[in-house]
């Protein structure tokens, strides 16, 4: 029983720190959150595009390559 109790104060101790810390955070404003989502949404779409040239370019490569050799 004594183990039990030691568990849930040092649960309770952790939970009571979490708190603590979390009252310490700065959370972003709603414009902070707006601009940084639409930074990665544009971010990912220009890696979107660039991979998709890469894959265009790689795929018209290698099908003439075996085009040459399959005459």
């Amino acid at each position: 029983m004594g183990k039990l109790k030691e568990q849930w104060a040092r649960l309770k101790t952790f939970f009571q720190e979490v708190w603590s810390e979390l009252k310490k955070t700065t959370w972003p404003s709603q414009k902070e959150v707006r601009n940084t989502t639409i930074v990665v949404v544009a971010f990912v779409l220009v890696c979107a595009a660039y991979l998709y040239v890469v894959d265009i370019v790689l795929q018209t490569g290698m099908e003439k390559l075996f085009g040459a050799f399959s005459r």
